[in-house]
């Protein structure tokens, strides 16, 4: 992951003893934002401590590998990773950490050239055990396992990073107390946890002075906020909208039954809050909800969505659905298909169904074959394609506020309208800056509105 410089400068720890100084990294990320964070404010801390990325073709001192286990395929990319990272640096100190590391240790300890696995009670060391590793005045570097039991953590790791192109990603939130049966979440990063709304309001602020002016609020179960300090989600929105300085903030997902009213008016009357909300849905079935331990029906999620679109009209409603999961017969997948094309949202993100070990649905009876895992994420994937075109063609013709960012073809900036519409804007501008464009009409690939 390459880092902008003022990236660079965002790391908070401004000091170095020299111990890592010139030192080489590689970095791999595999799965949700909140794990790209979490890579990006792990390199930064690096980089304060003289590290710096290794260029293609260099050998890597170092290798942190942040996993994902979501799904069986998830665990084999990170399998391949940690194995093409030990080919290309061969005698790196390799750092394997995330959602895989702590769920299967022990198998990804068993991999040759891992140095060391690391759970997510000690993810917030890994500077200080890699300088540990690399400290010459002592005999016993860091390695092996550092996995403790996840149900024991209450440690929150702060994370506020920017990726390679315009946005920074503020953690806010880790863990989660829901244990739906098909989810490994819980067993991955424990309990939920927060970070106070003074911590988190400082971090924005940095962000501010680094010159960010957008930021992704990312966590497990963000709606979940406070659980730790007492505090709540809204009152971290009212406190995080007064930071001067960011233009825009987005919620990254929130469960349909923590996006309350409040919380919606909120954002509709909001300086900098976007009309965009990504709500997980999971099943348009009320039995397929019930079975996967939800805690919300079909009424509640289409009243939200309802509520959302009557209090911003234009906003962009992404949903996250899953098909095949165990108990989903025939006859319910056509109900949830029924009901997800009602709904008045903007896209649908489809995943299949993957069984994983420890978890509640493997009790559940009827399993959906691959091929009707595959039928069924076709269907719901055309539903997604026409309600994006629609939205989408519902703005040609009108001005919409863009975050420019640099595209990989010379001449071209990418970019978001302030309701997430993608746009492609070839005049005059300048990256991480918001202009006003009228989007005229689709790109050749149909992937993205033309701007002017």
């Amino acid at each position: 992951m390459l880092l902008r410089a003022d990236c660079r400068n965002f790391a908070r720890r401004m000091t170095t003893d020299g111990i890592l100084k010139d030192r080489r990294a590689a970095y791999f990320t595999l799965g949700c934002k909140l794990n790209f964070a979490e890579t990006s404010t792990i390199a930064q801390h690096l980089a304060a401590e003289g590290v710096r990325v290794a260029r293609r073709g260099e050998k890597a001192d170092v290798c942190i590998v942040n996993t994902c286990s979501v799904t069986e395929v998830a665990d084999h990319k990170c399998r391949q990773a940690i194995h093409k990272l030990v080919r290309q640096h061969p005698g790196a100190f390799v750092v394997v950490t995330g959602c895989y590391a702590q769920l299967k240790s022990q198998e990804v300890a068993a991999i040759p050239g891992v140095s060391l696995v690391l759970g997510q009670q000690d993810k917030g060391k890994i500077v200080d055990i890699i300088k540990q590793h690399f400290d010459t005045s002592t005999d016993t570097p860091h390695s092996g396992l550092a996995c403790s039991d996840v149900a024991d953590a209450s440690v929150f790791v702060p994370s506020c990073s920017c990726g390679s192109r315009t946005r920074y990603f503020l953690k806010v939130q880790d863990g989660c107390n829901y244990f739906c049966t098909y989810c490994t979440i819980p067993f991955a990063r424990g309990r939920s946890r927060n970070g106070s709304i003074a911590s988190l309001v400082e971090q924005a602020r940095q962000a501010a002075s680094g010159g960010g002016k957008e930021i992704v609020l990312t966590g497990v179960n963000i709606g979940d906020f406070g659980r730790t300090t007492g505090e709540s989600f809204l009152d971290l929105l009212r406190a995080l909208d007064a930071v001067e300085g960011i233009e825009r903030y987005r919620i990254s997902s929130i469960e349909p039954n923590l996006l309350t009213d409040d919380v919606l008016r909120f954002c509709a009357q909001s300086r900098a809050f976007m009309p965009h909300f990504h709500i997980p849905l999971q099943s348009g079935s009320d039995e397929v909800l019930r079975l996967m331990h939800r805690r919300y029906d079909t009424a509640l999620f289409y009243n939200k969505v309802s509520r959302a679109r009557e209090l911003m009209p234009d906003c962009f409603i992404g949903v996250d659905v899953i098909v095949g999961t165990r108990g989903e017969t025939s006859e319910l997948f056509d109900q949830a298909e029924h009901f997800v094309d009602s709904l008045p949202i903007s896209q649908l993100h489809v995943f299949s169904y993957s069984e994983r070990p420890g978890t509640a649905a493997l009790r559940i009876p009827h399993v959906v074959r691959p091929e009707e895992k595959h039928e069924r994420s076709q269907r719901l994937l055309a539903i997604s394609d026409r309600k994006l075109h629609a939205f989408y063609d519902r703005f040609v013709g009108t001005t919409r506020p863009v975050l420019l960012e640099h595209s990989r073809v010379a001449g071209l900036y990418n970019g978001f309208t302030d309701n997430y519409i993608k746009v492609e804007y070839a005049g005059q501008g300048q990256d991480n800056h918001l202009l006003p464009l009228k989007l005229i009409g689709w790109n050749a690939d149909k992937k993205a509105l033309i701007a002017e």
